[in-house]
């Protein structure tokens, strides 16, 4: 595991769309709006061109943020490369058909931040298994989503208590979540949520952000 778990603000988790300047500039916005995590996604890109991608991300969150973590979805790889070069990565996202959990550990070493994705109880109790290598997991989809086909029921509202009393790890809610659903989420007891859409297509992404902290309310004192 990396830093204390603890150390991580979950409460509003940006996973990136696009390639562009956008891209760049929106999750800088976010993170200076307070989002504690940024997640780089760009599944159809190159690994070259994805680098370049975090590179620039990682760079423009720095200078926003220095508080907000970036991650890169699903590629250990580029997040060790990013991290080569001094860039201010912290971790990696892996999907469950991504490299083991295990593997990501041993190539990124013990500060990393490594997360999951989950969204049965079945998977949250596989990841539970492993939870001196992860930081967190995600689970989802909280409702069908356009973006990502996970071939899981949503899991509404409802779905989310018995995946929190079945783990020990922090959880992050997904799937077309939109700052409304905010309070009722923080409310089953998942540490944070996870935007794709409502943050990057939104007009003032930090006012997204804003409204989602809101919603969890006051950094617990759990965190530094």
């Amino acid at each position: 595991m990396s830093a204390p778990q603890d150390a991580l603000d979950l409460r509003c988790y940006l996973v990136t769309s696009g390639t562009g300047r956008r891209t760049v500039d929106v999750a800088a916005a976010a993170a200076a709006a307070g989002a504690g995590v940024v997640q780089v996604r760009a599944k159809e890109t190159s690994a070259a061109n994805l680098l370049d991608l975090v590179l620039a991300v990682a760079e423009a969150v720095r200078v926003a943020n220095p508080a907000t973590r970036v991650l890169v979805d699903d590629r250990p790889d580029v997040a060790w490369a990013a991290r080569l070069r001094g860039a201010a990565v912290h971790g990696v996202h892996l999907g469950q058909d991504d490299l083991p959990v295990a593997d990501a550990r041993a190539l990124l070493g013990p500060e990393a931040i490594i997360g999951l994705t989950t969204g049965t109880l079945g998977l949250v109790r596989a990841a539970e298994a492993q939870r001196d290598l992860l930081d967190y997991i995600g689970a989802g989809p909280f409702r069908r989503t356009p973006t990502k086909e996970s071939g899981r029921e949503p899991l509404g509202v409802d779905g989310y208590p018995e995946l929190v009393a079945s783990t020990a790890l922090p959880i992050v809610a997904i799937g077309d979540v939109t700052c409304a659903d905010a309070a009722a989420l923080a409310g089953t007891g998942v540490a944070g949520v996870a935007l794709v859409r409502a943050v990057m297509e939104a007009e003032d992404p930090g006012a997204v952000v804003r409204e989602v902290l809101a919603g969890f309310g006051a950094l617990p004192s759990r965190f530094p």
